[in-house]
This record gives structure tokens, C-alpha cells and sequence, in this order.
């Protein structure tokens, strides 16, 4: 059982561009990527505040569709969910 990450742009930088978390079966999306994003201090500060809490810019999809990060913390995963975390995105 997995479940996959994928981060993009200055995330991506910093974190890579996929981790795969073996065992990711029933874990909430909050618990995932802050499992993920822990492993390095750059990254894990481009993503959370000091509280520990999503910075208001960061944008959460699962299987494409997009989370709120307030809600991060009640929605679980299962197994080959695909989740992105995208800062924010301008265009032109």
C-alpha cells in the first residue's frame, strides 16, 4: 500500500519532485505531508507556519481534486492516492 506526493515548483525544490509513503493507507493528508515535509527544514518552513499550520498559500489536491487545508487534518488517504501540493500559481 502507498500513497504518492508530488510537489511543484519552489516545493519541488526543496522537498523533490515525488515521495512515495509506504503504509500510507488510512493516514490523514495533514500527518502526510508533514511526514514528508519534516525531512528537510527549508521545505518544511515553505509549507507550515510556526504552529505547524498550512501557510494560507499552499494549495492541497488529492486524486485532482482540491482539499482546504483547514481540512487537511479530518481528510484521510488510501492507497494510490495521488496528493500535490502546488504553492501558489500565477499566470499570464
Amino acid at each position: 500500500m502507498s500513497v504518492r506526493i508530488r510537489f511543484f515548483a519552489r516545493f519541488r525544490e526543496l522537498l523533490g519532485n515525488e515521495i512515495v509513503i509506504e503504509n500510507g493507507d488510512g493516514l490523514f493528508l495533514y500527518d502526510l505531508i508533514w511526514s514528508a515535509a519534516s525531512k528537510n527544514k527549508d521545505g518544511y518552513a515553505a509549507i507550515f507556519d510556526e504552529q505547524g499550520q498550512f501557510h494560507e498559500y499552499v494549495i492541497l489536491m488529492q486524486n485532482g481534486k482540491r482539499v482546504d487545508a483547514g481540512r487537511a487534518s479530518s481528510v484521510r488517504v488510501s492507497d494510490g492516492d495521488e496528493v500535490a501540493v502546488f504553492p501558489p500559481v500565477a499566470g499570464g
